[in-house]
């Protein structure tokens, strides 16, 4: 049997995958579509993880002045040969990604930026010598490439601004060929600057560079760019013309951006993984693109390269790990009472309909609360499905993956906002070691009033529970004396909590039950049922607890009810 192709975990090399055999789904026609519609400057906009950066680098081995066309080859671009001659392998091509342009202050991200473009710049050492630049050209391109006495690029704000033009119009005179400039997440540098607080001094830099390179440029023979956002003309592309935007929204391009069922069920076909089809679409699809329904391509890729390792793998949450999610922790803690239950309403598998904003700046994140639905909609935590006759966008989200994520901040949220009331916070805790059930009900209850409930009845039984069941783990998170463990091993299972405050040598069990249909009495008998028949204190005897109360806690929406039992074991 031939050894499979290894996938590229990491990988957004185009030449390096293509190299070195790794498996990819073939998205060259890319360069077809690009090159019959082309606009002088093309913007494509997709959240993350989603391919933008590796079709970056596959455009550039086909471009590129020296490209080998062994790359391509038994790849949909190579069966067009006349586009193949007259395009492949002769540009000149500046490529490259400001996703790390940032810092504490607008100086630290200008270094940063200047280290971008100087290593960019340095890829073409021979223009320092070449006979069709004058003696001055050779030594602005030198300066391009200086050095301080730190080892830094040593380019002044003057030349920073104006790298772009001035490197693309060397590349064309050398070549006698207009050049090609790819950027890669265009809008991280605003993003970065907005967090930090310098925000109007990277919007400054970023128009006059850009402004420069790619508005009036001679020499250029047309660019691409890729971000999260669409960031508004008025911030920095102003005065552009023949400006082509491609959003999650539009028709244009959407199968080149994420992974469609048909290549999905190649793939996992390919490595003998096709009965996995159905979880993988829960977890990882559900992006819709224009009309086109995609998933996320590093989740599949990961999630395939997994089951690899061990076949019986569960799905795992990828995406989370690519970024802080701060964007819904932002949300969450701006929403109202109104933004919280349409929360709830997308967590349960519904749809809501906003006036989605494809043009924003990141100030307009703090300007209205509604324009956060649009950010979350772009950065791809909602997707759409469809618009009501007002012109709408009907928003959900898209799996079990974001689902998941939602979920995390919610409950993270949750605990911060619990813990500003720390008397209030340790009286509801307290009430447990004083077996006062109605104490507890009351607390629990109001506590459930101020976070934000599942609702949606096709959610499964168990992840309800496990939905309360956090809760409480939130609340009883660093409290003094207690001994918390979760799903542990006890007596003949696994018990939801169980707290051993050692100190009083007193034991709490605690089982969560859904209540459906709001039947709390039959929920809570099941729990104390479950504590005793499967003899969840056999543990906390084991460990010297004397007397162990035992509570089942039954939920339904923002509701409860607990019933408690006693057990002394002197």
């Amino acid at each position: 049997m031939a050894e499979k192709a290894s996938l590229p975990i990491g990988i957004e090399d185009y030449g390096r995958i293509r190299r070195e055999g790794f498996y990819y789904v073939d998205k060259t026609r890319l360069i077809k579509d690009l090159l019959e519609h082309i606009a002088y400057v093309n913007l494509f906009t997709r959240p993350r993880r989603f391919g933008k950066t590796l079709n970056m680098s596959m455009l550039q081995y086909f471009f590129e002045t020296g490209s080998d066309g062994t790359l391509f080859e038994g790849l949909e671009i190579a069966g067009e040969k006349e586009l193949c001659d007259k395009y492949m392998g002769k540009f000149p091509v500046i490529s490259i990604s400001l996703k790390e342009v940032g810092g504490e202050d607008l100086e630290a991200a200008k270094r940063i930026l200047r280290s971008v473009i100087g290593d960019e710049a340095i890829r073409f050492p021979f223009l320092s010598e070449s006979e069709r630049l004058t003696e001055i050209e050779r030594q602005q391109y030198r300066k391009l490439v200086e050095l301080d006495h730190n080892g830094e690029y040593a380019m002044s704000d003057e030349l920073l601004s104006k790298s772009l033009l001035t490197l693309s119009r060397f590349l064309q005179k050398h070549y006698e060929q207009s050049t090609i400039i790819l950027i890669d997440e265009y809008d991280v540098p605003l993003d970065k600057a907005y967090q930090a607080g310098y925000y109007d001094a990277m919007v400054e830099l970023i128009r006059n560079l850009f402004g420069r390179a790619l508005k009036t440029n001679s020499s250029l023979h047309f660019a691409v760019l890729t971000g999260c956002l669409r960031i508004s003309k008025e911030s920095i592309f102003t005065g552009f013309n023949n400006f082509n935007v491609y959003t999650v929204k539009d028709v244009q391009y959407n199968e080149y951006f994420g992974f469609s069922d048909a290549e999905v069920k190649e793939m996992l076909a390919y490595y003998g993984f096709l009965e996995k089809f159905d979880i993988v679409k829960e977890w990882y699809d559900g992006y819709r693109f224009g009309e086109l329904d995609v998933y996320c391509p590093w989740d599949v890729v990961s999630y395939c390269h997994a089951l690899r390792m061990h076949s019986s793998v569960m799905p795992q949450n990828y995406w989370v790990n690519t970024s802080s999610n701060s964007i819904i922790r932002k949300f969450i803690e701006k929403a109202d009472a109104t933004a919280r239950d349409e929360i709830e309403l997308l967590i349960g598998g519904e749809r809501i309909y906003k006036k989605v904003r494809q043009e924003l700046t990141y100030r307009d994140l703090d300007s209205r609360a509604d324009n956060l639905w649009s950010i979350l909609f772009a950065a791809g935590y909602l997707t759409q499905c469809g618009q009501d006759d007002g012109g709408r966008t009907a928003l959900a989200i898209p799996n079990r993956e974001i689902q998941w994520i939602f979920r995390e901040q919610i409950q993270e949220w949750f605990e911060t906002e619990s813990k500003r009331d720390m008397q209030k916070l340790e009286r509801f805790c307290r009430a447990f070691e004083e077996h006062d059930a109605a104490a507890i009900e009351k607390g629990f209850t109001a506590y459930l009033r101020k976070t934000i409930s599942i609702r949606d009845v096709s959610v499964r039984k168990e992840m309800k529970e496990n939905f309360y069941h956090g809760i409480l783990l939130g609340l009883f998170a660093g409290m003094e004396g207690w001994k918390v463990k979760s799903n542990a091993e006890a007596g003949e299972g696994y018990s939801d909590i169980i707290v051993e405050v050692e100190e009083k040598e007193i034991g709490i069990i605690i089982e969560c039950k859904y209540a459906e249909q709001a039947a709390f009495d039959d929920a809570c008998k099941a729990a104390l049922k479950q504590i005793e028949d499967r003899n969840y204190e056999e543990r906390l005897v084991d460990d010297g607890m004397t007397r162990i109360h035992k509570y089942g806690i039954a939920c339904y929406k923002k509701r409860c009810k607990v019933m408690t039992m006693v057990s002394d074991c002197i």
